[in-house]
C-alpha cells in the first residue's frame, strides 16, 4: 500500500500550547499513596515521594498536572488537607467508595509538582459545595499575606504563595454519578458566579467550565450551549472528556474511534463559534481536555470495591489497567488529533499518571516501571511542541460502523520549536499490509534524518511488567530523503515518530 503526504511550509495549523501534554493525579485508587507518595520506599525523600517517579515524571517532561479530581473534588473539603497531618480527618470518599487519609493535601502535592518539574491545575468543588470555598481555596493557595486565608497558609508552613493560575469549575457535572449532579443551567449559574468570585480576586488566573463528560450523554451538545451561554465571557476553556475501550475486540474499530474524538472536538468548536456569534464577542474560549485514556481493562476487576462490598477501603489498586500494544497506538492515534486540532484544544491531561489507568505503574515496596503507552506520550510530549503542520494525506481507507474512509495512516507533523527539525508522528492502522510514505516537504530547508523511533513488530496484547519491558521504542531503519521527499515504510499496526533537521 501506498500513501502520500504534503507539507508545505506555508500551511500551518496553529502553535502548540505545552500544556496540551498535561496530566492529572486524582485521590483515587494508588494514584497518590504508593503511587507518588509512599514514606519509607528506599527511593522516598524526606517528604515521602518517590524519587523513582519523580524520575519518569520528569523524562516525560508533563507541563502540567491536574489535581486533586477527578469525581473525587466533588465531594472534598480542601482544607481537610492542610495543616499538621496528625489532625487532619479520615473521610469516606464516595466516589470510589474508599477511605482519604488526607495525609496528602495541597502543600504536599505542591511540593512534589515542583520536584516534577510540573505546573499545578487545580480543581474547585461545584458538586457538594461552592463559590464561597471555592474563593477561600484561591486566596488560600495564590495570596501572598495579609488576609484569613493567606496567613493561615504561612502558618502552615508556606510562606510565598504558589500562583496557580489555571482553575477547574468542578468536574463532570452533567454525570448523574456526580456527587451534586447539576443541570446545565444549574451549573451555568454557579459556575458563572464562580468566576466573577475567582476573577474579582484576581483576573488573570485562567478557568476551565464543565462541558460533556462524553459525548454519550443524553444532554450533549446542548450542555455545552447552555454552559457557554451563562459563562462564555467569564471563563477561558470548556472541558471534554472521552475515554476509549475494546471491550468487542475488534482492532479496526478500537484504531478508528479517534475519529470519534476528531468529531467531539469539531462539535464542540462549533458550538464556542455559536455562543461567540450570539454574544457578539472578541474574546475566544478555546477546549481543555483534561480527562483522556484508555480505559477498560480494569473494569471487572474494580466492581466489587465500586459497589461497596470491601468496605471502605483506603487507597486500594483500582483503576490498574495494564496496557498493551494495540493501546500503544490508539494513544498515538489520540495525540495526533490532538495536535491536528490544537487550534482549539490547547490544554490536555492524560488521565491518569500513576497507577490508575497510567502510563507508569508502581509496585509498593518495589520499583517503578514504564507501561507500553508511556512511549507514544513520551515522544509526543518531547518532541510534539512548536507548530502544527497542515498535512494533506492520501492513503486508502476503511470503513467501520460509526466511520467511513478511516485513512490507514494516520500522521502529525510539528515543526518543532527547540531546535527547528521537522517531527512527523505515524501510525499505520492496517492489520497485515505495510504502507509505504511519500512525504513531500514543500518549502523546507531541513534535509536528514536526526532521529527515527518505531514501536512495532509486537503481539496486540504484549505487555510490560515490573520486572522488564516486552513493549519499547527502537531505532528505526530505512528512511531517505532525496529531493525534498521523506521516504519510509510504516510496518502493519506500528507507530513511528521520524524528525528530520
Amino acid at each position: 500500500m501506498r500513501a502520500r503526504v504534503t507539507a508545505h511550509k506555508d500551511y500551518i495549523i496553529s502553535d502548540i500550547d505545552p500544556r496540551l501534554y498535561g496530566s492529572f493525579i486524582e485521590h483515587l485508587g494508588r494514584a497518590v499513596y504508593s503511587g507518588i507518595y509512599e514514606p519509607g520506599h528506599a527511593t522516598a525523600d524526606d517528604n515521602g515521594f518517590r524519587q523513582d517517579v519523580i524520575d519518569l515524571v520528569r523524562e516525560l517532561d508533563v507541563p502540567v498536572v491536574r489535581y486533586p479530581g477527578g469525581n473525587f473534588v466533588s465531594a472534598y473539603n480542601w482544607e481537610d488537607g492542610i495543616g499538621p497531618k496528625e489532625n487532619r480527618p479520615t473521610r469516606l470518599d464516595l466516589a470510589w467508595h474508599t477511605s482519604e487519609s488526607n495525609e496528602v493535601g495541597i502543600h504536599e502535592f505542591a511540593d512534589w509538582a515542583a520536584k516534577a518539574g510540573t505546573e499545578m491545575m487545580l480543581a474547585v468543588n461545584l458538586g457538594s459545595r461552592g463559590l464561597d470555598e471555592a474563593r477561600a481555596f484561591l486566596e488560600y493557595v495564590n495570596h501572598p499575606g495579609g488576609s484569613y486565608w493567606s496567613d493561615l497558609r504561612k502558618q502552615n508552613g508556606r510562606d510565598e504563595p504558589w500562583n496557580v493560575k489555571l482553575w477547574c469549575l468542578g468536574n463532570e457535572m452533567d454525570g448523574p454519578w456526580q456527587i451534586g449532579q447539576k443541570t446545565a443551567a444549574e451549573y451555568g449559574r454557579v459556575a458563572f458566579e464562580t468566576a466573577k468570585a475567582m476573577r474579582a480576586f484576581d483576573k488573570s488566573i485562567e478557568l476551565v467550565v464543565c462541558g460533556s463528560s462524553t459525548p454519550n450523554m443524553v444532554t450533549y451538545p446542548e450542555w455545552e450551549y447552555t454552559v457557554l451561554d451563562y459563562t462564555y465571557d467569564s471563563v477561558d476553556y470548556i472541558s471534554l472528556h472521552m475515554y476509549f475501550d475494546n471491550h468487542e475486540g475488534n482492532t479496526r474499530n478500537f484504531l478508528a474511534k479517534a475519529v470519534q474524538l476528531d468529531t467531539y472536538i469539531e462539535t464542540i468548536s462549533s458550538v464556542i463559534k455559536t455562543i461567540k456569534a450570539k454574544k457578539r464577542s472578541k474574546k475566544d474560549v478555546y477546549i481543555s481536555f483534561d480527562e483522556w485514556n484508555v480505559w477498560y481493562h480494569s473494569a471487572e476487576q474494580d466492581k466489587a470495591i465500586l459497589q461497596g462490598h470491601e468496605g471502605w477501603p483506603h487507597a486500594p489498586g483500582l483503576l490498574e489497567d495494564i496496557y498493551d500494544f494495540a493501546d500503544v497506538l490508539q494513544v498515538g492515534l489520540i495525540l495526533n488529533t490532538f495536535i491536528r486540532r490544537s487550534d482549539v484544544v490547547k490544554v490536555g491531561c492524560l488521565a491518569q499518571l500513576v497507577n490508575v489507568i497510567a502510563p507508569i505503574m508502581t509496585v509498593k515496596g518495589g520499583p517503578a516501571w514504564r507501561q507500553t503507552t508511556y512511549y507514544p506520550y513520551l515522544l509526543a510530549s518531547q518532541y510534539g511542541r512548536g507548530t502544527a503542520l497542515n498535512l494533506a494525506v492520501e492513503c486508502e481507507g476503511y470503513d467501520t460502523d460509526f466511520a467511513s474512509n478511516v485513512s490507514y495512516l494516520d500522521v502529525a507533523g510539528v515543526l518543532t520549536e527547540k531546535d527547528g527539525a521537522l517531527t512527523f508522528f505515524l501510525v499505520n492502522r492496517h492489520e497485515s499490509e505495510a504502507i509505504e510514505v511519500a512525504l513531500s516537504l514543500e518549502g523546507f530547508s531541513q534535509s536528514s534524518i536526526v532521529m527515527d523511533k518505531v514501536i512495532g513488530g509486537y503481539a496486540l496484547d504484549a505487555v510490560n511488567g515490573p520486572d522488564g519491558e516486552t513493549v519499547g521504542m527502537v531505532d528505526g531503519s530505512g528512511a531517505t530523503i532525496a529531493e525534498g521527499t521523506l521516504r519510509a515504510d510504516m510496518p502493519p499496526l506500528s507507530y513511528r515518530m521520524i524528525r528530520v533537521g
